[in-house]
């Protein structure tokens, strides 16, 4: 692809300069009213009237989520999608810096939009909540948002800069067990434990743990276990997570978790229900090609990725996995200081409007722009981009 435009880098960066302070103005405003996972209508609202002022396409409560959105600028055949977090955790705000998230996109986008035509891209921002929990980008790939997307990007908050690394897959449980309520000392025989089905199950699983699957982890937390310590608990409920390194490990580990929580019922007469917390997360799996591109960007910019490893190895669980099974993905890191901290601890929360965090909502955003740019203007990139996008919807099932 040739553009017309002398220096396509410069006019987007040039282009985002002039933006700057909406920019930061956005992502403070977001980290000042965080929201939860598909209540995210302040956040959402925000975003989608900034685009739609700069000229986007904007088209709301998409794909039957009222909090998400699509923007769009540009006709090119090359259709570049740039994902936008804005949910944040319960408690404890933005500790997962999704207000820089999502501002880095908006920023990626307002850089591109001029430029869209010249380079025959169409950019397509995707409002998509409830990263955090829910799944908000696997139900609008489900439900079509992604169809005409050929390569997706986002950067994600964190201490340091990572291009490349990998998350593992997760499936999120609401568990809950239903007894009968009795006096604990007068009538104990009348009742059935909802809070020993409990212990069963979490007994069952730590036995397991010795046999689990390598890279497998079930956590998870009580959150009602009864109301009074003289009676009978009728009603328990939990929260619990699955992990494992791959999608497929991921459906083993489930097969066998779930029977420990049925256990619970069986040894002590109460129900289960176990109700899944939206869709399950794939492993991220990163294009090595589109991450190259990316890393000269923010090398470029002055930013240092040569790291020996992040904390804890893979970086945690997201959606952007599943988006990453189908299309060719990126979801590198952005960092900035924020002490000794890393994301969903409740410090973390406190660095999200340092000048470390703005300077990554602009630096994250102009990355992504020259990694489009790189992307549309190489004619091998583009062209494996769009055969491959070409042999996917070929392959799709036909819209019932």
């Amino acid at each position: 692809m040739t553009t017309t435009v002398t220096d396509p880098r410069e006019h987007a960066r040039t282009r985002l300069a002039g933006r700057r302070e909406d920019m930061l103005a956005l992502s403070h405003s977001l980290h000042a009213e965080p929201e939860l996972a598909f209540e995210e209508h302040k956040s959402a609202k925000k975003i989608a009237d900034l685009l739609e002022g700069s000229g986007f396409d904007v088209a709301r409560g998409v794909c039957d989520l009222p909090t998400a959105f699509t923007a769009t600028h540009g006709t090119g055949e090359l259709v570049i999608g740039i994902t936008a977090e804005y949910d944040a955790l319960p408690g404890i705000g933005h500790a997962c810096g999704h207000n820089v998230n999502g501002a880095a996109a908006v920023s990626a986008a307002l850089a591109l939009a001029p430029l869209a035509d010249d380079l025959g891209i169409t950019v397509k921002l995707l409002g998509t909540p409830a990263e955090e929990s829910g799944g908000g980008k696997v139900f609008m790939l489900e439900r079509g948002a992604f169809d005409d997307v050929a390569a997706a990007m986002m950067v994600h908050a964190a201490p340091m800069d990572v291009v490349g690394l990998g998350s593992l897959a997760i499936s999120s449980w609401n568990v809950t067990y239903t007894g009968r309520e009795a006096h604990a000392a007068a009538m104990p025989h009348r009742g059935v434990n909802a809070a020993d089905a409990m212990m069963v199950a979490q007994v069952a699983i730590s036995a397991y743990r010795q046999q689990m699957i390598p890279g497998g982890i079930v956590s998870g937390i009580v959150t009602g276990g009864g109301e009074a310590p003289n009676v009978i608990p009728g009603r328990v409920t939990a929260s619990y997570d699955c992990r494992a390194e791959t999608f497929e490990d991921l459906r083993s580990l489930k097969d066998r978790i779930r029977p420990c929580f049925e256990a619970g019922a069986l040894a002590t007469g109460a129900e289960l229900e176990l109700e899944d917390q939206g869709r399950d997360y794939a492993d991220l799996v990163q294009d090595v090609e589109l991450g190259q591109a990316y890393r000269r960007a923010a090398t470029a910019l002055g930013r240092n990725l040569d790291h020996p490893g992040f904390p804890g190895g893979k970086g945690g669980s997201t959606d952007m996995g599943n988006i990453s099974r189908v299309m060719p993905t990126i979801h590198p890191l952005i960092g900035y200081d924020c002490g000794d901290t890393i994301m969903h601890n409740p410090e973390f929360t406190r660095y999200g409007t340092t000048p470390g965090a703005d300077k990554a909502v602009l630096d994250g955003g102009l990355a992504m722009a020259w990694t489009a740019i790189d992307i549309a203007t190489n004619p091998d990139t583009r062209r494996r981009l769009l055969d491959a996008h070409t042999t996917r919807r070929a392959a799709a099932p036909p819209a019932s």
